[in-house]
């Protein structure tokens, strides 16, 4: 349910259901974590770094999520502590809701690309970014918040099912939800993590799965027909099929778009595909909710995602007010 809560610049109360711990930090903030903990860095100059851990400066432009994945991996090794991510976590939770009015706010991260290989203990780490978030509604009480544990396609399956494990153990203490993420690659197969999810789900966990986004679309597809997710990451991929568009209604899947993200790395060539692939997943009566994928790494917010879709008149007013709706209803965070 959508709070009555105003913020003094009239910004409307949001829920951000897709954003990634990894993309949501200020550079400059990450760059002091990492001078303060001695970490080495690919480069002594800060404009530099810049570039390593958003979308602009580079002299070309991103492709993909192997481009993405490439400014994760510093973010990632910065954040590989759990005094990094206690931390990390109340200025995310705090600054979102002060400066876009976020009263509902799921962050998702990967533990185990932050415990540096095993040098870290995990139920440290997971545990340290459970506080942050406590730390923060502590600060905060008009706010709600989550953790979603993401597995990765580049790890094995036993890895992946430690994660799992640690969702389930700590589900009563802020851990919401399970993902799986990264580039797709012939070497992952999503059949042979089908039993993780509904492990996560029979332990009460909420289930989103980055698929849908780049490569082929029968992964989505076939997350759709057998594991059957509360909701997908991104998944914008399948407007341009009506039949998987119709299972997407029928199971009541919400699909977390995050636009600018997608135009960033060229998921969409350009704002016109953009407006055919959200006005067809509108009008096909998809639930669709707009999140910004991490506003720090996209240099993006939730006012700004929302305005974009104004001025290149993607979605009208009343349409906004039901897609803000969406995220509200769709959230796993009860």
């Amino acid at each position: 349910m959508e709070s009555s809560i105003t913020h003094p610049k009239g910004i409307p109360a949001h829920a951000e259901l897709h954003a990634h711990a990894g993309s949501s930090v200020r550079s400059s903030i990450l760059w002091s974590i990492a001078h303060n903990q001695g970490i080495k860095l690919p480069t002594k100059n800060y404009w530099e770094f810049l570039k390593a851990t958003t979308i602009f400066g580079h002299d070309e432009p991103l492709k993909g999520m192997k481009d993405l994945d490439k400014l994760f991996h510093t973010t990632e090794l910065i954040q590989s502590s759990p005094e990094a991510m206690e931390s990390l976590l109340i200025n995310v939770i705090g600054g979102a809701y002060r400066s876009n009015n976020i009263i509902v706010h799921e962050l998702r991260f990967n533990p185990m690309k932050r415990n540096r290989g095993g040098e870290r203990d995990l139920d440290h780490i997971i545990l340290s970014s459970l506080h942050g978030v406590e730390r923060a509604l502590l600060e905060y009480p008009q706010v709600k918040a989550g953790v979603i544990l993401m597995m990765d396609r580049t790890f094995t399956k036993e890895q992946n099912a430690i994660i799992v494990k640690k969702a389930i153990k700590y589900r009563d203490r802020g851990v919401i939800a399970v993902d799986i993420a990264g580039p797709q690659s012939d070497a992952f197969d999503m059949r042979d993590h089908k039993d993780l999810f509904l492990e996560a789900r029979d332990g009460g966990l909420g289930v989103t799965i980055h698929t849908g986004e780049e490569g082929d679309i029968s992964e989505m597809q076939f997350v759709v027909d057998e594991i059957k997710p509360d909701r997908i990451g991104h998944g914008i991929k399948s407007y341009a099929h009506p039949e998987l568009m119709a299972k997407l209604v029928n199971q009541n899947i919400t699909l977390e778009l995050c636009p600018t993200s997608n135009l960033n790395i060229g998921i969409m060539k350009d704002m016109d595909e953009l407006k055919t692939a959200i006005r067809t997943l509108v009008e096909a009566d998809v639930k669709i909710t707009i999140n910004t994928d991490g506003p720090e790494m996209h240099q993006s917010d939730l006012k700004s995602e929302f305005n974009k879709l104004r001025e290149h008149e993607i979605l009208s007013e009343d349409e906004i007010t039901q897609v803000r709706q969406n995220a509200f209803d769709a959230t796993f965070i009860k």
